[in-house]
């Protein structure tokens, strides 16, 4: 597994905990923040899949 790979799985991590602690929360800002760190994440491990392939 390459660096973006594992980094883009990482951010989706944080991503869905965000996301949960701001709907357990109410706070909608930080739901939002996790929905964004996911697309980040989902975004860096495309990023990986493809240079595997690349490569």
């Amino acid at each position: 597994m390459n660096e973006h790979k594992a980094e883009g799985k990482l951010d989706q991590l944080k991503g869905e905990a965000k996301k949960q602690w701001g709907k357990l929360t109410d706070d909608h800002s930080k739901e939002d923040e996790g929905k964004f760190d996911k697309v980040k994440g989902k975004v860096k491990e495309g990023i990986g899949k493809l240079e595997d392939k690349l490569s």
